[in-house]
């Protein structure tokens, strides 16, 4: 069983969006896993093969307990009912108390299709008289990292501090060499300088150094305040 389960579309969309938190979480005892929807390809510097030894670096950075990929197709992830059911299933296998998807709104087709996606078989891991494997199984909560294409300011639900962890998450990104470095411009600033710069604003925005904007479709609960900024 998980306490989190990180759905990304594409291999290294977690670690964009939430590296910071998922190094957090694991530092603070949790068990994470990440479920990669498709392996990302093709793109002008990967090939399956090299995507799937950037994958297996980043998730040794991340010290992630369980990772897999659904394998879906690239650039042409659909919501299908088929899709839904291999996800529902993990879902009832993995039993994860939260869910971490992409935002809701996004410029990629991907994203927006896994958003879809995460959420109806959210519902369908639930159902009985099924043929599904597993035990019915609905997880309490879905939360939206933010890992999108869209050139905007978000309005997040909540940010967390990942100030001791930026170091982890940027170790992580640069694993894959193919996507983040070959290719791109050497001079400052560069792509990752940009994620820093990112991060840092958001940390300020609650008083700390470096942050992680999540959103969530439903209300945020509080059983206490000892825990905000």
């Amino acid at each position: 069983m998980l306490d989190v389960l990180v759905v990304a579309p594409h291999p290294d969309d977690a670690e964009l969006g939430m590296g910071g938190a998922i190094a957090k979480f694991r530092a603070e005892g949790l068990t994470v896993g990440v479920l990669d929807l498709t392996d990302g390809e093709p793109t002008p510097f990967g090939s399956p093969e090299i995507r799937k030894r950037e994958t297996a670096a980043a998730t040794q950075v991340l010290q992630v307990s369980w990772r897999e990929n659904l394998g879906l197709p690239n650039r042409s992830l659909e919501p299908t009912l088929a899709a839904r059911r291999q996800l529902a299933v993990v879902f009832r296998q993995q039993r994860p108390r939260w869910i971490f998807g992409p935002y809701w709104l996004d410029a990629h087709p991907d994203h927006l299709a896994a958003t879809e996606l995460i959420e109806a078989a959210r519902f369908w891991s639930k159902l009985t008289k099924t043929d599904m494997p597993g035990e019915p199984y609905y997880p309490e909560r879905i939360f939206h990292y933010y890992c999108f294409h869209l050139r905007s300011i978000p309005q997040p639900a909540f940010v967390l501090d990942i100030s001791d962890y930026w170091e982890q998450k940027q170790a992580a990104i640069e694993c894959y060499r193919s996507q983040f470095i070959e290719g791109r411009p050497l001079e400052p600033p560069t792509f990752i300088d940009r994620l820093r710069d990112q991060a840092a604003v958001w940390g300020w925005s609650i008083g700390a150094r470096y942050g992680e904007p999540f959103a969530s479709r439903e209300p945020v609960g509080l059983s206490t305040f000892k825990g905000l900024l």
